[in-house]
């Protein structure tokens, strides 16, 4: 079996996607098929070319054994519309360029979206190569980019949501990361086949990342400091502004630091925030690679994982999460529905708060503060959970025989 992974974001870039197709394409390797990988310069989230990548249309390279074909995308950092949709279609363009002529037949187009416009170039790569659609749905696009006010233009919104219907009617198999995506696909294409493709981590592979027992002390840390880790995009969704309230409610618990690694559109905003209001407990990092986010999870003592208070989110599952799982982590959880459903009440990971409540989120931590036993508890409940039910192992093994099938 052949198949070509498509992919606006890719290793070596941090984030969700990359990480879960990478670890996706080494499982469908070990499977015996033959794995491509099409996707632009790494340039997120900074929205810069990479060093080593910069002034090129094309490379080839490889990675674990996964060949994969880079492309030419204009990245910018400007917020405007026209800026993001040339960043967009720059990649639709050269994408489909590359994989007219650099790449083979295959069976499989397995596409990530968003950003959907990228399924363009995917239903045209399978028209050429005679191969078939499997339209992998991450996010809801654009529903999700109406609701967060990211895009207000009618015409473009419409557009999109024209072209999610043309990839959607034309996908052999369509598959999304919760089970709230695949719900809200299958109530209004009930003829299409859908599919929970659940995201996950390997313990193993984590657990052989190389730790720093010394950490926390090189990072001005007591081992008496209670430390809040958020590590991922801070973005529109994330609402993380919350994380400050909570610590200006803790003035009187110097001991609780808050750690907020990466980078993201929000970051200044945040930034301004924290000097305003004197914040001396919130310490921001700068976003590092996958290898090097691992030892400060090592070094936390929980993960703190929000969303913004919307309907949209009740659905979403933060793939952040099975990390800290994985390295039995504690989790304190503000998103409502299906995260909460299945990893605080089902897993007992963690506590969960009520999205954007920094009342809650503040007694949640001085709970999990005063409790030890629990806290420990918490993270081995988490483990045991993410083994059982999203060990990308077993996750893959049953999306291969589908598609086998």
């Amino acid at each position: 079996m052949r198949i070509l992974i498509l992919s606006q974001y890719f290793v070596p870039e941090t984030g969700a996607p990359q990480n879960r197709l990478f670890q996706w394409a080494k499982h469908f390797d070990k499977k015996g098929a033959t794995v491509e990988v099409l996707t632009a310069m790494p340039n997120y989230p900074e929205m810069k070319i990479h060093q080593g990548y910069r002034g090129k249309f094309y490379m080839q390279e490889e990675n674990q054994e996964i060949k994969i074909h880079r492309a030419w995308i204009y990245a910018g950092s400007s917020k405007a519309i026209l800026p993001r949709l040339m960043n967009y279609f720059s990649f639709v363009f050269t994408s489909f360029l590359v994989g007219i002529f650099r790449t083979g037949k295959f069976d499989y187009v397995l596409c990530e979206s968003p950003p959907l416009f990228l399924g363009i170039t995917a239903y045209l790569l399978t028209v050429a190569k005679g191969a078939r659609l499997i339209f992998n749905v991450s996010d809801l696009w654009p529903e999700s980019a109406e609701k967060l006010q990211l895009v207000t233009n009618r015409f473009l919104l419409n557009t999109a949501a024209s072209l999610e219907r043309f990839l959607y009617r034309k996908s052999f198999l369509i598959t999304g990361q919760t089970r709230g995506i695949v719900h809200n696909i299958s109530s209004r294409f009930p003829q299409k086949n859908v599919y929970w493709f659940k995201n996950g981590a390997d313990v193993k592979e984590l657990e052989a990342i190389e730790n720093d027992p010394y950490l926390r002390e090189k990072l001005g840390f007591t081992p008496d400091d209670f430390l809040l880790l958020y590590a991922g995009i801070i973005g529109h969704a994330q609402g993380l502004g919350i994380l400050l309230q909570a610590a200006a409610n803790l003035r009187n618990s110097p001991s609780v630091k808050f750690l907020i690694m990466g980078s993201g559109p929000e970051k200044e905003k945040l930034l301004k925030m924290k000097e305003a209001e004197g914040l001396d407990t919130v310490f921001f990092l700068d976003s590092r690679p996958r290898k090097e986010v691992i030892p400060y999870i090592y070094a936390s003592d929980a993960a703190v994982i929000p969303l913004r208070r919307l309907d949209l989110f009740k659905g979403a599952i933060p793939s952040k999460i099975f990390e800290n799982l994985a390295l039995k982590k504690p989790i304190l959880l503000g998103v409502e529905g299906e995260a909460k459903e299945l990893l605080i009440d089902t897993g007992k990971a963690g506590l969960a708060f009520i999205p954007e409540d920094p009342a809650d989120l503040t007694a949640k931590i001085l709970y999990l503060y005063s409790h030890e036993q629990e806290k420990k508890e918490y993270g081995i409940n988490g483990y045991n959970y993410l083994l059982k039910e999203f060990n990308p192992g077993i996750i893959v093994n049953e999306f291969w025989n589908l598609i086998n099938a």
